[in-house]
């Protein structure tokens, strides 16, 4: 493959979005002090919970991860898989878990994209036409779309600084 004078720049611009920032809040600033008696409660007329909302993008960023690195990944059954089954966490200890595991998640797929020996072009081989460039996007896009959502609750529940 003819090399991509571009790559650098590319790379350092999926590591930005990754993070989070610029046209959007990071993750660490909406789930920053979310009051723990409102994780499970649902605003009027929202189909879902800041605990929904925070356990389906830590589960689809861990499987959007381990398909880009494993290739004896196994997917949960969408959709219900990609979902918790509660509305509320089971404690704050399981709340406190998911954040920790998102972000550990996040800097996995942080470290995959800026480890120079990834080839962000290649096809994933046990995938079907998917490459790193592409998962490491829908991660983030998928990230900043539910974030978006768990502001929302978060406001709608009076619990965001306007």
């Amino acid at each position: 493959m003819k090399q991509d004078t571009n790559e650098p720049a590319v790379r350092q611009h999926l590591l930005d979005l990754l993070k989070g920032g610029n046209a959007h809040l990071k993750f660490e600033e909406v789930v920053k002090d979310f009051p723990e008696g409102l994780r499970g409660k649902k605003p009027e007329g929202q189909p879902h919970t800041a605990w929904r909302l925070l356990e389906h993008m830590r589960i689809a960023q861990w499987d959007i991860l381990e398909f880009s690195r494993n290739p004896k990944h196994d997917s949960p059954e969408f959709p219900e898989g990609y979902w918790p089954q509660s509305d509320a966490p089971p404690g704050a200890a399981a709340w406190e878990k998911s954040v920790k595991q998102f972000r550990a998640d996040l800097k996995a797929m942080q470290d995959l994209v800026a480890a120079p020996k990834t080839d962000l072009y290649a096809r994933i081989s046990w995938g079907d036409g998917q490459t790193i460039l592409r998962e490491a996007l829908l991660v983030a896009d998928h990230n900043a779309y539910h974030l978006g959502e768990l502001l929302m609750v978060r406001r709608l529940l009076g619990a965001w600084k306007s």
